[in-house]
């Protein structure tokens, strides 16, 4: 850890050329100001990453107390004009909320109005170029709701801002990479939606985006719904009737697809190298299977918007805010994952 930062402080080139990372700091009721600083105290990250808190400089200082760190803040105005090195947290201060006011692990509007305007001013930067990706902090769906933000989540939002129409969801822990067929709503309505033509069209999108991470030929697979895959028909006949259709079809645009295959093995083929992502079929099919490789290293990463954005894979942890006790260990992968990918991604999408 220690040994790559005295690296870039000799050579200005290497400072210059890591991505420029935007961290709107999410509902300030939570944990997000505390692993934000506990992230952005490890010299190694900056090695590889160029970090911009876009939040409230209030609720970092109080973040400060809690975790006992001491960081220096340097507001800026422009993202150009950061220090971006150990020991400081570049800040562009909205100062749209005391965080003083705000308490600690509870759900409260003006903490969801404030996270909406993080992420809103995090993306105006992003679309301008002035940021590389962003890597974001957890946000409150009932505060978003109190507040009277219409998104559900931070996906749906971002697709909102930026026009963007259905972005896929793709989570990752180690090599093994998931992209959800449904994310936010019930099972029922889940299994409703899995039919030949969205897994067909989830496939294809899912391959274009593993080949803009730098994937030449992507390996897919589609995971099974029904125990055992249904056992031709035992358990469920969906996948005769949906998903092997839209392999087959996947196959003839000359996609490398497999399956469907049993949900109890497909993601341990995976994680082990045998496909390069798996195809969820619904929310919790594969945030389970992800969360028990590692709960704390599962990043989310949001394809196809304008720039690519990873997050932790988390709540707010309302029950550890203020104790300076929440894990920052997602946080900072969040950060390094956004930073790998994003000239991956940028030179993707000029071409």
């Amino acid at each position: 850890m220690a040994g790559e930062f005295p690296r870039w402080r000799k050579n200005p080139d290497i400072r210059m050329n890591r991505s420029l990372i935007g961290i709107p700091l999410g509902d300030i009721a939570g944990v997000g100001p505390e692993i934000v600083v506990k992230a952005l105290a490890d010299p190694a990250l900056y090695a590889t990453a160029r970090p911009l808190v876009i939040g409230t400089g209030s609720a970092l200082r109080r973040a400060l107390r809690c975790t006992g760190l001491d960081l220096k803040l340097h507001p800026v105005s422009d993202p150009a004009a950061g220090h971006y090195r150990p020991g400081s947290i570049d800040l562009i201060d909205l100062d749209n909320i005391d965080a003083e006011q705000v308490i600690f692990g509870q759900v409260q509007a003006e903490a969801g109005r404030a996270a909406f305007e993080f992420i809103n001013r995090a993306v105006e930067l992003a679309q301008a170029g002035q940021l590389d990706a962003l890597a974001t902090t957890p946000i409150n769906k009932e505060a978003f709701r109190a507040a009277g933000v219409p998104d559900i989540g931070h996906t749906e939002l971002l697709g909102r801002l930026t026009g963007s129409t259905d972005p896929l969801t793709m989570f990752q822990v180690f090599e093994l990479k998931v992209f959800f067929l449904s994310r936010h709503v019930s099972l029922a309505q889940a299994i409703g939606l899995v039919t030949r033509e969205r897994v067909l069209d989830y496939l294809r999108r899912s391959a274009a985006a593993l080949q803009t991470l730098g994937i030449a030929r992507p390996r897919l697979a589609v995971a099974g719904l029904n125990p055992h895959g249904g056992e031709h028909g035992l358990f469920g006949d969906e996948e005769g009737r949906e998903l092997a259709p839209a392999i087959a079809a996947a196959r003839a645009l000359g996609l490398e697809v497999s399956g469907p295959i049993a949900a109890d093995s497909v993601f341990h083929l995976a994680l082990n190298g045998t496909f390069d992502a798996v195809l969820s079929l619904y929310h919790d099919q594969g945030h389970i299977a992800t969360k028990m490789v590692d709960f704390q290293r599962t990043i989310a990463v949001t394809l196809g918007l304008p720039f690519i954005r990873s997050s932790v894979d988390h709540g707010t942890a309302f029950d550890l805010a203020g104790t300076g006790r929440a894990n920052a260990l997602s946080m900072a992968e969040a950060i390094r994952l956004a930073a790998l990918y994003a000239p991956l991604y940028g030179k993707s999408r000029a071409a």
